[in-house]
């Protein structure tokens, strides 16, 4: 059977006795420079008043929603089709304010004098429209078309 040995050192007896330090950091916040900040995005809703058979009714719309979208979700019930801009149904006049409808296939003049196709409009501003008769904008897109 081997032997071990255990060596134990002890230090000096302490004289004086002595708080212990406590040591306080005090650390301050600085914001992340722009480049690591997150990106706000704040988005305003646009007051759109639809005029629809002797009725008028007012939505908030998103700017990445069209009105027809909102319309619909609010249980309006106006005339649509296709959703895509191409085929008419949901036609309507811009009595005020202003919309993107860069998706659509109404020709320049015709926007230009105030038509709108409700499924590709987002509003850019508060406006008012009132829907109109898919002849109305049907016989003003052939007429300009012409042209």
């Amino acid at each position: 059977m081997a032997s071990s040995t255990l060596h134990f050192t002890t230090s000096p007896p302490s004289t004086t006795l002595t708080k212990p330090r406590t040591q306080t950091t005090h650390l301050r916040l600085c914001p992340p420079p722009p480049s690591l900040r997150p990106k706000l995005t704040i988005t305003h809703s646009y007051k759109v008043v639809i005029e629809h058979e002797s009725r008028t009714t007012e939505l908030e719309v998103e700017p990445d929603e069209t009105i027809l979208s909102k319309a619909l979700d609010s249980g309006l019930d106006v005339p649509h089709d296709c959703k895509l801009g191409v085929c008419m149904t949901c036609p309507a006049k811009l009595l005020s304010g202003s919309v993107d409808q860069s998706e659509g296939m109404l020709s320049d003049d015709v926007i230009e004098r105030g038509y709108a196709l409700l499924c590709v409009s987002y509003p850019k501003s508060d406006c008012k429209v009132r829907i109109i008769p898919e002849e109305e904008l049907l016989s003003l897109q052939l007429a300009t078309a012409n042209d």
